[in-house]
């Protein structure tokens, strides 16, 4: 059985600006390799509502599980919860768990939970809130749709809080070798070398060290054994 298809939806004109610099993917990409989660999409968008809510509908409906990172705090441009509730036909308002949850927060620390920070108590109905233990405002889950932070510790602990929930597959195995020839050179043999093994996904990352040009190929898949006979082959082959 294939492993379980993931899109992530990043949201954000700091993003797109390139004022910020995204560590989400990175790091939702290496839990979901674990968890035999195979993320096959990333898409980027800026604080609108069209964009966001066409992104949605459109990953929602082709992938298993879309996880969406920003525009869920308490400004005027944090507008994901609303475009979410569009996009699965559902309404929105404050709820009172997640404001409980705030209401606690905020007498602990001291501030005042004004009509600000309430926004991130509005939820799309039926969905489920997603644990924050680093700043207390939830994320929240609905149908297919994970709604995360964007600030990487918060998002980070929001993924740890809703991958014991999400059914994997088979980890993705990888190796990689070091050969010193230029990818014109090895082109050739690392084609017939997918072909023999095409169960198996096949990378060349070139290099240009102290005059040496070369590539890093890397071999991935779900069956060990099978990697570890094509990292084999791979070195006898550039070994010649």
């Amino acid at each position: 059985m294939p492993n379980p298809t993931a899109a992530m939806l990043v949201i954000g004109n700091e993003i797109l600006s390139g004022r910020t610099r995204d560590a989400n993917m990175h790091h939702l990409a290496g839990e979901f390799t674990k968890r035999g989660i195979d993320l096959a999409e990333v898409r980027i968008v800026s604080d609108e509502s069209a964009a966001i809510v066409e992104a949605l509908t459109a990953l929602k409906d082709r992938y298993d599980i879309v996880v969406t990172s920003g525009g869920i705090g308490p400004t005027h441009d944090d507008i994901t919860a609303d475009c979410v509730a569009e996009a699965m036909g559902v309404s929105i308002d404050v709820r009172d768990d997640a404001r409980a949850i705030l209401a606690e927060h905020y007498e602990r620390t001291g501030k005042e939970l004004n009509d600000a920070r309430l926004r991130m108590a509005r939820i799309p109905d039926g969905a489920t809130l997603i644990e924050n233990p680093v700043s207390a405002a939830p994320g929240f889950s609905i149908g297919n749709v994970h709604v995360m932070a964007g600030v990487p510790q918060v998002f980070q602990a929001m993924v740890a809080s809703v991958l014991p929930t999400l059914t994997g597959g088979a980890p993705l195995l990888s190796q990689s070798i070091r050969v010193e020839r230029g990818e014109g050179d090895i082109a050739g043999p690392l084609r017939e070398l997918a072909e023999e093994f095409p169960d198996l996904s096949f990378g060349s990352y070139p290099f240009h060290e102290n005059g040496i040009y070369g590539a890093h190929v890397v071999v991935r898949g779900s069956d060990g054994a099978r990697v570890d006979a094509a990292v084999t082959q791979l070195a006898e082959t550039f070994a010649e």
